[in-house]
This record gives structure tokens, sequence and C-alpha cells, in this order.
């Protein structure tokens, strides 16, 4: 997090925003306590895409995402959900976002085919096309099997497809996924990230945050790095990685590599055996 405490900049200077972008982040800010968590993020992630968000512990990636998708008010700043501004007609908003957040709980004391149930019902959908899209994302993520076990008891990696599952029940324009591929095992991952693609090729945008930059450079077609509440840059991944790999590229605009000195003993050690 940043340490800044000053307030905002002026409006003035904060670009409009893209409404023809899935996303369009206009000067969010948020602070809790002393310390700014995200300190003017602008970003815009174009229709269609799948866009990556890549940054240290800390960077402020959740609470920008959180901030996103309604689940946070920013202190200042402004969010459009394909032209439609979050926070003035936040129902019309999210009818188009499904979201996946990192840490948040489900309502695990229900079974897997209920909890989908119950997410598809919430976001008004008719109860036979509940049943038949539940049968549908059970199947994709490989979770037929376990539709009657309750979420409490679901592996942690089971979890996160579940919480897909219900993140996609309304067939949403944009997917906001916090760390879907966290305690995935490489099966499901590989399962995800092909209907995850497919679900772009139709027309839908994927905004994932990843703390893995191979993955994220060989999935996403744009990228985002944040640090210290800000974003340091910005665009498809060729052009943000350039000549290097992203990982380079990330701990250069990012900073941190530490030496191993005073790490002999170990090197010598490992030697000696």
């Amino acid at each position: 997090m940043s340490d800044q405490t000053g307030p905002p900049p002026p409006a003035a200077t904060v670009p409009p925003p893209d409404l023809g972008a899935a996303l369009s982040l206009r000067g969010l800010w948020k602070r809790f306590g002393q310390k700014i968590a995200v300190a003017g993020v602008d970003l815009d992630v174009p229709t269609g895409s799948f866009f990556g968000l890549v940054g240290p512990n800390g960077a402020g990636k959740t609470t920008s995402l959180s901030m996103a998708t309604g689940l946070l008010r920013p202190d200042f700043g402004t969010v459009h959900v394909h032209g439609t501004d979050l926070w003035a007609r936040p129902e019309e908003a999210k009818a188009t976002l499904g979201v996946l957040p990192d840490g948040v709980r489900l309502f695990d004391r229900l079974t897997g085919a209920q909890l989908l149930t119950y997410a598809g019902l919430l976001r008004g959908l008719d109860r036979d096309t509940v049943a038949g899209r539940t049968e549908d994302l059970l199947r994709a993520m490989d979770l037929v099997g376990d539709r009657d076990t309750y979420v409490v008891d679901y592996s942690a990696g089971m979890t996160k497809k579940i919480g897909l599952a219900s993140a996609m029940i309304h067939a949403p324009g944009v997917l906001v996924l916090d760390e879907p591929f966290e305690a995935v095992d490489p099966v499901s991952a590989a399962n995800i990230r092909d209907i995850l693609h497919g679900y772009v090729r139709d027309g839908g945008t994927v905004v994932v945050s990843s703390h893995v930059m191979d993955l994220v450079q060989r999935m996403c077609s744009h990228v985002a790095i944040i640090a210290g509440g800000h974003v340091l840059a910005a665009g498809t991944v060729a052009q943000v990685r350039g000549e290097q790999s992203l990982e380079d590229r990330f701990v250069d605009l990012v900073g941190g590599r530490r030496e191993s000195e005073g790490l002999a003993w170990l090197r010598s050690s490992s030697a000696s055996s």
C-alpha cells in the first residue's frame, strides 16, 4: 500500500471514461485509515479482451477489482461497465458482471447444485433455465459427482470452481476473477482456461488477477501492472513486456529483486552434499 495521505488530483486532470470499454476506471482512490491502498487508478479494459491484472502483494489489485465490481465503494473516482455508471445505476451495471472474489465466503451450507440454483434465481432467471444451466456448469467444472456434497466439504480447488460457476450462471458480459487458479489442480485449471477462452471468443470479456506471470503471459491478450496503488503499465501483453518476458518486465517496474548475499553457507553446503 502507498503511504500517501494527500488528496486526489482535481477532477479536471482525470481523463473522461471510455464508454466503449467493458470496464473503464477513472481516478479511483481508496484509503484504509492512514494507508492509501489505491491512489488514482485509471484503466480501460477493452471489450472482448482477456485482461490480466498483476502486481505484488499489497499492490492494490484486490481493492481495485472490488471497487470495479461494486463490492467496495471508492472514496473518489468512477467505474463504468459497458458505458453504465456503476455507482449511479448499480442494478443495471451489476447485471452484466460476473464476479469471483478472492477470500469471500460462499453459502457453503448448500450443496454445489443448490448453490448454483440459488445464484441463478438471485439473478432473476426462471427455474427451468437455472436447472439447465446448473447441469451444464456442473459438467463443465467436473463437479457432477459432487453436486449433492455440501460446499463446506469441498476442497479449495472445488470451491474455486463452484464459485466460478456461480459467477457465470447468468451469462454476464464481463467476468472479473480474483486469483481464479489458486489451489486448482492442473487438469481443472486447463479446463477452466478452455472455458474462459471460449467465453472470450464468443464476445465476453475476462479480467483476471494472478501472481503467476507465465500463466498471464500465455493466457491474456492484455495486461496491467499495478504497484503501490498505481497502474505502472497497461496495454497488450506484447506492448507491456517489450523485448523481455512479462516476469522480467514486472520486476523491472516494481523492483524488489534481492541479491543472495550472505547465503554462501547454503551454496557450499549443497555443493559438498
